[in-house]
């Protein structure tokens, strides 16, 4: 079993023009994005969505990268 809170995460506010709340990337996972109204509620679903890549991959037989030892990190823009 792979343990999510290895990953890495870049996590920064949406504009209103974006539709507001914040995004969540995983910098091992380039297919892996999500958001959330709040920067808690992009947390939980981030980590659903990179549980389902995690999956995915698993169920398909590639290779699930190995956590890089990037800091957890907050965009401003």
């Amino acid at each position: 079993m792979v343990n999510l809170s290895q990953y890495p995460f870049e996590i920064r506010p949406l504009d209103e023009e974006e539709g507001g709340g914040f995004l969540i990337t995983f910098p091992d996972f380039s297919e892996c994005i999500s958001d959330g109204e709040t920067q808690e509620e992009a947390i939980r679903n981030g980590l659903d969505a990179l549980r389902e890549t995690i999956a995915a991959l698993e169920s398909t037989g590639h290779p699930v990268p190995e956590p890089n030892s990037w800091p957890v990190g907050w965009i401003k823009r």
